[in-house]
């Protein structure tokens, strides 16, 4: 075989031997970032957004990380310093997994100031399937809807 011609082939399984592996890999993690949503908030004239994701992985199947942090917010607030106020609202990441029909929500109390708020997590059980979400507040507000797949656990080997 010429030179040209063994290289070429070396090359070509290299490649087909990469394609089988990334192929065959299992999912990986995944962040879902959804639309953010805009909210009057208590605890002066305050008003910002609501940033909400998710986070699923293999590593932990039929479950989600539901994340919630509110970007700085502007606005008046009482007190000594009343151009950097702190402001809240209360918050709800309702979920629907459209697959099996389950449903839940993650409420909190979101507190935010002139640098934002801190990061507000919570595994939610949504089980495996195409999950819909919608993220409000209990002031005046835009929701914001967004979706996601939850992989479910692994098939177990044949013969069990």
């Amino acid at each position: 075989m010429p030179k040209t011609a063994r290289t070429a082939a070396v090359v070509l399984g290299s490649l087909g031997a990469a394609t089988a592996i990334a192929t065959s890999a299992p999912a990986s993690a995944q962040t879902v970032e959804f639309p953010q949503t805009p909210s009057v908030f208590y605890g002066g004239f305050c008003w910002g957004n609501i940033r909400t994701w998710v986070d699923t992985s293999p590593d932990y199947p039929g479950r989600a990380i539901v994340n919630v942090q509110a970007l700085p917010v502007a606005g008046f607030g009482p007190g000594q310093y009343p151009l950097a106020p702190l402001c809240n609202v209360d918050t709800t990441v309702a979920w629907r997994n459209t697959t099996t029909g389950a449903a839940g929500e993650y409420r909190l109390n979101v507190v935010s100031g002139i640098y934002g708020s801190i990061l507000y997590a919570q595994f939610q059980d949504t089980g495996a399937g195409h999950i819909e979400v919608t993220t409000t507040t209990s002031n005046f507000n835009i929701p914001s809807r967004g979706a996601f797949d939850v992989a479910g656990p692994p098939p177990p080997p044949p013969g069990e």
